[in-house]
C-alpha cells in the first residue's frame, strides 16, 4: 500500500508532485497558505527548458494543456546600455527550444489537472515537529494540524519544513530587485514598448541593471536590479509608493527616458524583493518520512532554472514513489541522491549570469556570453 503524501505549498514544485502522483493513482493533499489561487499575481513569463520544465510537463501528460499556453514571439532577446542603443538583438528563431509561457496560467494549467479538493487553500504553515514513527505534525496559522505519515516540503525559500532535515538559511545574495508594470504600453508608453522588443530587455550597467519582458495583451514587466545592502531602503515607510518610485528610479538617473519609464511610470505599486540564497552545495542526511523540492531545498539566485527545477523535482519525486510502492523510504532516498547530482551539475555556473548582468563590465560581460553562446538565462 503506498503511503498518502502531504505537500506544502502549492507552487509549481509542488502542484507538479501533485499531478504526479495523481496520475500514478497515490493519495496526495497540498496545504497552501495563499487563500484563493488568485490571491496575488504568480509573477511573469517563464522560458521552459526541454530537460527540465519541459520534461516535468510530459511525465505527468500535461505537453498539450502547456502547448496552449505559449505566448509566440516571445523568445526574442535584446541587450541595451543606459542609453537606451541596441547592442544585440536575437530575434525569436520559431524553432520553440524555450517557449515562454505566463506563470499563472501554468499554474492554472497544473490545479484544474488535480481532483477538486486536493490543495486546502488558507493553509499557512507555522511549526512542523517530528514523531518518533517518522511521522510530522504541521500547525498551521489558525492553529489547526495535521499529521503526516509523509511530508514534501514545495513551501519556498522561507521552507517551515526545511529545519527537519537542515540548519541551513538563506543569505542576502547582494541584489535587491523591484518589480513594476506597464500596462497596454503600446497605447500608453509606446517608447518604452519599442525599447522592451517582442521579448525580453536587459538594459545594464555597472551595479545595476533593467530586466524587463513583454507579457500578453500588451504588459511590460520589469525587474530593476540593483546591488545595494539589504536595508537600503530601512529608512522608507513601505507603504509610501510615490517615495519608492522615486528612490528607484533615481537609481537610473541618466539613463534614456523610455528605460527610466519603466519604473517612474508603474501602473503598479513596486514591490521589493531582496535576493536570498542558500549555500551551494546545500545538502542533508536522510530522515524518515519526509523531504524536500524546488526553492525549500535549492534556492538560488535567479537563473533561468528555479522554476523549471522545481518542476523537474516534482515529477521525478512523483516517479520515484510510484516505482516504490510500501517503500517510501527507499523512493526519497532515489529521489535525493538524483537530485543533489542534478542541482550539483546547476550550481556549477547558476549565478554566473546573474552576476554577470550588474558587474564592472556589465552590460559587455553579458554581451560576450551571449554572443559566445547564444541567449543567456
Amino acid at each position: 500500500m503506498t503511503t498518502p503524501v502531504t505537500i506544502i505549498g502549492a507552487g509549481l514544485g509542488g502542484l507538479t508532485l501533485a499531478r504526479a502522483l495523481h496520475v500514478h493513482g497515490i493519495e496526495a493533499t497540498v496545504y497552501e497558505a495563499e487563500p484563493a489561487p488568485d490571491a496575488r499575481r504568480q509573477g511573469g513569463l517563464l522560458d521552459l527548458h526541454p530537460q527540465s520544465g519541459q520534461a516535468a510537463l510530459a511525465a505527468v501528460g500535461l505537453t498539450g494543456e502547456f502547448r496552449k499556453l505559449v505566448l509566440p514571439g516571445r523568445e526574442a532577446y535584446r541587450v541595451l546600455d543606459r542609453a537606451g542603443n541596441v547592442l544585440l538583438d536575437l530575434p525569436d528563431t520559431g524553432t520553440g527550444e524555450r517557449p515562454e509561457v505566463p506563470r499563472g496560467a501554468l499554474r492554472q494549467m497544473l490545479l484544474d489537472s488535480l481532483p477538486d479538493g486536493t490543495v486546502r487553500w488558507g493553509h499557512k504553515a507555522t511549526a512542523v515537529r517530528a514523531f518518533a514513527d517518522g511521522c510530522h505534525q504541521v500547525t498551521f496559522a489558525d492553529d489547526a494540524t495535521v499529521v503526516a505519515h509523509l511530508l514534501i516540503g514545495a513551501d519556498g525559500a522561507w521552507s517551515r519544513v526545511r529545519p527537519l532535515l537542515s540548519n541551513a538559511t538563506p543569505q542576502y545574495f547582494g541584489v535587491c530587485s523591484v518589480e513594476t508594470f506597464l500596462f497596454d504600453a503600446g497605447a500608453r508608453h509606446p517608447a518604452s514598448a519599442e525599447a522592451v522588443g517582442a521579448g525580453s530587455l536587459f538594459a545594464l550597467a555597472p551595479g545595476r541593471g533593467l530586466l524587463a519582458h513583454r507579457e500578453s495583451g500588451g504588459t511590460l514587466h520589469t525587474y530593476a536590479q540593483l546591488k545595494k545592502p539589504q536595508d537600503w531602503l530601512a529608512d522608507l515607510d513601505a507603504t509610501d509608493v510615490a517615495a519608492l518610485t522615486a528612490r528607484v528610479a533615481k537609481e537610473f538617473d541618466g539613463w534614456a527616458g523610455e528605460l527610466t519609464a519603466l519604473i517612474s511610470d508603474s501602473d503598479t505599486p513596486p514591490v521589493l524583493r531582496p535576493i536570498f540564497t542558500l549555500p551551494a552545495g546545500h545538502r542533508w542526511d536522510r530522515v524518515p518520512g519526509v523531504t524536500l523540492l524546488g526553492d525549500a531545498a535549492h534556492l538560488r539566485a535567479p537563473n533561468g532554472e528555479g522554476a523549471n527545477s522545481a518542476m523537474q523535482d516534482g515529477a521525478e519525486l512523483g516517479r520515484a514513489l510510484a516505482a516504490h510502492p510500501g517503500d517510501a523510504e527507499a523512493a526519497l532516498a532515489a529521489y535525493e541522491q538524483a537530485m543533489f547530482a542534478r542541482t550539483a551539475d546547476v550550481e556549477a555556473d547558476d549565478d554566473g549570469f546573474y552576476r554577470l548582468m550588474i558587474d564592472d563590465r556589465a552590460p559587455h560581460s553579458v554581451l560576450a556570453l551571449m554572443t559566445g553562446a547564444g541567449k543567456g538565462g
